[in-house]
């Protein structure tokens, strides 16, 4: 009896004591997150212990060759400072309302280039150049939404973050569960 508590308690003492974990966390080019236990280029190194939680170090610089291509500058060379889905929000949800898509576009859209929508990987051709408008009659289920402006000098493309936003509807096998 007295050999299954002193193994439980040393059990115990060598779980709390475990030693530090490395992770790397980086976003990729469609705005998802990955996590990894080997190092890539620009990923954020996040060590784990039990007595401190969870510290995150800076991602080293990437090198020119790595970094993912510099898109749609304005006519004097200077890029978009704020590119940015404004509305919805991630992790939103809708319940049998239109979807109101805005972003935010700092300076302004360049005659050269071209704004362009994707719903889900699929484009939205119908709303090409435009920063403000509504998705309507969705079905329901999990979309993922992605602004990309194109120079069309260059051909060089940039895009936003994507944003995930769910749609809500009433069941047609139980259409007394309507939201109120």
């Amino acid at each position: 009896m007295h050999l299954w508590r002193t193994l439980i308690i040393l059990g115990v003492f060598a779980a709390g004591s475990s030693p530090a974990a490395v992770i790397y966390k980086w976003t990729d080019a469609n705005g998802i997150i990955h996590y990894a236990d080997q190092p890539v280029p620009g990923a954020q190194k996040i060590t784990t212990s039990s007595d401190t939680g969870p510290r995150v170090v800076a991602p080293p610089p990437m090198a020119a060759a790595a970094r993912p291509p510099q898109a749609a500058g304005n006519q004097d060379g200077a890029a978009y400072t704020t590119f940015a889905i404004a509305s919805p929000t991630p992790e939103q949800s809708f319940f049998s309302e239109p979807v109101p898509v805005q972003l935010t576009l700092d300076p302004a859209l360049q005659a050269n280039h071209a704004l362009t929508w994707t719903l889900n990987g699929k484009p939205l051709d119908s709303f090409a150049n435009q920063a403000q408008f509504a998705l309507q009659n969705l079905p329901r289920g999990a979309f993922s939404l992605v602004a990309a402006i194109v120079d069309a000098r260059t051909n060089e493309t940039l895009k936003s973050a994507s944003v995930t936003f769910y749609v809500h509807r009433p069941s047609i096998l139980s259409p007394l569960h309507k939201r109120p």
